[in-house]
């Protein structure tokens, strides 16, 4: 960051009057620009046992496999925002169940939520997608999925089988070399 997005004047690095980490401070007016993580939520959309994915059409990791997750639009609800973001990659409509899996991908400073849902429509790829498709737990192309986020969330789903074990919460502090997010 350069500019105070209040002003437009010059910002720096230092600890704020009352605080006890290094921010970005405005010179002139003395705004303080929080830098936070951001939410990217998402669903596991399942119909008939076969789970949804979607092959990304961008980047990052283009042309490899995701659930319908991404960036938490404001006004709108973590589960609001699950439905929207698979509407825009997979053209589709679901009915949005509780709360799966949280994973913490400090490295990339973001919180990614992934919800239960029920795929109740058609589909087809988004402008986001270059295919979407339906897989069977067998046929999950684990090696061609996009992020670790994901892999965790379909692991866990996998896993209980579509039992109730509550929340699955799982915590990324570093990359690890040559993986996806």
């Amino acid at each position: 960051m350069k500019f105070c997005s209040g002003c437009g004047e010059s910002v720096d690095r230092r600890v704020p009057d009352g605080d006890d980490k290094e921010r970005w401070v405005c010179q002139s007016c003395g705004i303080v620009h929080y830098q936070n993580p951001k939410i990217v939520v998402g669903c596991i959309p399942e119909r008939d046992g076969k789970i949804l994915l979607c092959k990304r059409a961008i980047e990052p990791r283009s042309g490899f496999w995701t659930l319908p997750a991404g960036f938490m639009e404001l006004g709108e609800s973590i589960a609001d925002g699950a439905a929207r973001e698979t509407l825009e990659e997979a053209c589709a409509t679901v009915e949005i169940g509780r709360l799966f899996a949280s994973v913490d991908a400090i490295y990339a400073g973001q919180l990614h939520l992934f919800f239960t849902a029920k795929l109740v429509s058609d589909f087809s790829a988004g402008y986001e997608s270059l295919e979407v498709a339906l897989f069977d737990v067998a046929d999950i192309p684990w090696s061609d999925l996009a992020f670790l986020t994901n892999r965790f969330a379909l692991e866990k789903y996998v896993e209980d089988a579509g039992q109730d074990n509550g929340i699955h919460v799982h915590v990324l502090r570093n990359k690890r070399p040559g993986s996806p997010a």
